[in-house]
């Protein structure tokens, strides 16, 4: 298992747009991914879920990644979120 605090930085939070690309791109891999936000875990794999966190901007979550190529996840969500996740 792998974590990594992470900024989200778009100024709406994780909305449709972001949420989906966070979506998209980890349902590439087959770990299991998750945002840990508060004091809950959110499935970074799906759309409801995400949304349902309400995710506000300048605010820090921890993404965490478990299982095969984890490592992989983890370095392609530091890669979008310094993209500001396609926002």
């Amino acid at each position: 298992m792998v974590s990594k605090a992470i900024m989200i930085n778009t100024p709406e939070g994780l909305h449709m747009r972001p949420a989906g690309v966070i979506v998209k791109e980890m349902e590439q891999f087959p770990c299991k991914v998750s945002i840990i936000y508060g004091n809950q875990r959110y499935n970074a794999k799906s759309l409801i879920n995400i949304i349902s966190a309400r995710i506000k901007g300048n605010t820090e979550v921890i993404f965490e990644c478990d299982g095969d190529l984890e490592e992989e996840a983890l370095a392609k969500l530091d890669e979008i979120a310094s993209q500001n996740f396609g926002d």
